[in-house]
């Protein structure tokens, strides 16, 4: 028994349990800061302060970007300004916030969006990923579906909105993401494929299809946020879409942010 002793009465099974136990400590820190390399530590909810220690603070997270695009640290990125144009319902902590002005373009509720990259989504060969069909590699209306082109489209209030002009296809997953339409005024929008919908017969009693999209109304179609280039779709521009149609279903009309009972 005495060859177990290293100093005095220290022997190796106290040596061991001491590893264990720093090393079970340093692996809880390890964790505890690996758990908040990726959107924390925390920040104050307006001036964006981290709060945090050096023993819960985790390093910066990098993203490797593919196709020669860099890398991506969020935490390098500048916080988006708390500059929302809504108000206080009344005066008290954790009122809730209404919008102020156009609740369409207030970036509140269901039409909340984040900043994305400006650049298009990229399919795994670096090719933009969501396009109009013709410019797709060899997608195609299925057979026995409607082909939307053409196509009237409907509004919120079952009144004439415009027509289908293009479709945008998805090249990695091979579906329609977005409908091109031309408004009543001849200008050209996108309104996401699964806000709409194909109907056969038609609203109005015959058997005419026709896209059904009542997310908006068509005076709100002239507004929706416009492409930069165009036939290419960046995600920051598909966030922005995908918002205004969303901020629709609460804000299109007053009636639809009154109380359902």
């Amino acid at each position: 028994m005495n060859a177990t002793y290293i100093v005095g009465t220290f022997d190796v099974a106290e040596l061991v349990f001491l590893l264990f136990v720093l090393f079970f400590i340093g692996l809880v820190i390890y964790l505890n800061r690996e758990s908040r390399r990726e959107g924390y530590p925390l920040e104050d909810e307006w001036t964006g302060k981290v709060v945090g220690t050096p023993l819960t603070d985790g390093d910066k997270k990098v993203f490797k970007l593919p196709h020669g695009q860099g890398e991506y640290i969020p935490e390098d990125v500048p916080r988006d300004p708390v500059d929302v144009p809504a108000k206080r319902t009344f005066g008290a902590a954790g009122a809730p916030y209404v919008p102020e002005g156009d609740a369409m373009k207030s970036g509140m509720g269901p039409g909340a969006y984040a900043k994305r990259s400006t650049n298009p989504d990229l399919t795994i060969d670096g090719r933009p990923r969501i396009v109009p069909i013709g410019d797709s590699h060899e997608i195609e209306i299925a057979p026995n579906d409607a082909d939307p082109v053409g196509l009237p489209v409907y509004d919120a209030n079952k009144k004439l909105a415009g027509k289908i002009s293009d479709v945008w296809v998805d090249q990695s997953e091979h579906i329609i993401r977005y409908l091109e339409v031309t408004t009543n005024s001849g200008k050209k929008v996108l309104a996401p494929m699964f806000m709409a919908k194909v109907q056969t017969p038609g609203l109005l009693g015959d058997k005419t299809p026709l896209i059904d999209i009542d997310a908006i109304t068509a005076e709100q179609f002239e507004d929706v946020p416009q492409l930069a280039t165009p036939g290419q779709i960046t995600r920051d521009e598909e966030e922005r879409v995908m918002a205004y149609f969303g901020g629709g279903y609460l804000y299109a009309t007053p009636e639809r942010q009154e109380p359902v009972l």
